[in-house]
């Protein structure tokens, strides 16, 4: 009877060690780190690569950065986030900019500076030039709720909110805000925004 008992405890034991229960226990474990990750990847943050040199000198091409996409599900974006969005005519094109007019504000390009409101929106430090050409925003734009105008950094070099083709961004089509630089590991850290 004794034998017996320990025959039934080396068969339990060998179940536990067995090559199907290891094999089991890997496609779970692989299967919990795909739902995480699509989990990171649709709700919370996602990779992106700068192409161009539109937003310098704060980013150059070749830059990869996390976006974060949960952040404007509880605040409102603001003045100066540099923001994430698809190019309306391009699949699986998207800009990245930084929000320069609110929603309710009237927005204008005159002699080559932005101005808010009829007043010249002196804390922009960002631009790295004056504007040769203000494009649409020639003549007053009025943002309604939910829309942000936006500009490249670089303003002379970039397609933005000037551009007919790209226009004027609504908040439901902001993939999210700019947050950490991966690469170049040199410059590797959180992206100040203001």
């Amino acid at each position: 009877m004794e034998n017996l008992q320990r025959d039934d405890e080396d068969d339990k034991n060998e179940m536990k060690n067995s090559p199907a229960r290891e094999l089991l226990g890997w496609l779970m474990y692989i299967g919990i780190i795909i739902l995480l990750t699509w989990f990171i990847v649709t709700f919370i943050g996602v990779r992106t690569k700068v192409s161009g040199r539109s937003m310098e000198t704060t980013l150059q091409d070749g830059n990869q950065l996390i976006v974060d996409k949960i952040s404007y599900r509880f605040k409102d974006p603001k003045r100066y986030d540099i923001v994430v969005f698809p190019y309306k005519y391009e699949a699986n094109t998207h800009y990245i900019k930084r929000i320069i007019g609110l929603p309710g504000e009237t927005v204008q390009v005159k002699d080559g500076y932005t101005y808010i409101n009829n007043e010249l929106l002196e804390s922009d430090i960002y631009g790295a030039e004056l504007m040769d050409s203000p494009g649409i925003a020639e003549t007053p734009i009025t943002l309604g709720k939910d829309e942000y105008f936006v500009l490249g950094d670089n303003r002379n070099h970039s397609a933005d909110s000037r551009e007919p083709n790209v226009g004027i961004i609504n908040r439901k089509d902001l993939t999210g805000r700019a947050w950490i630089r991966i690469y170049p590991f040199s410059k590797f850290g959180v992206i100040k925004h203001e």
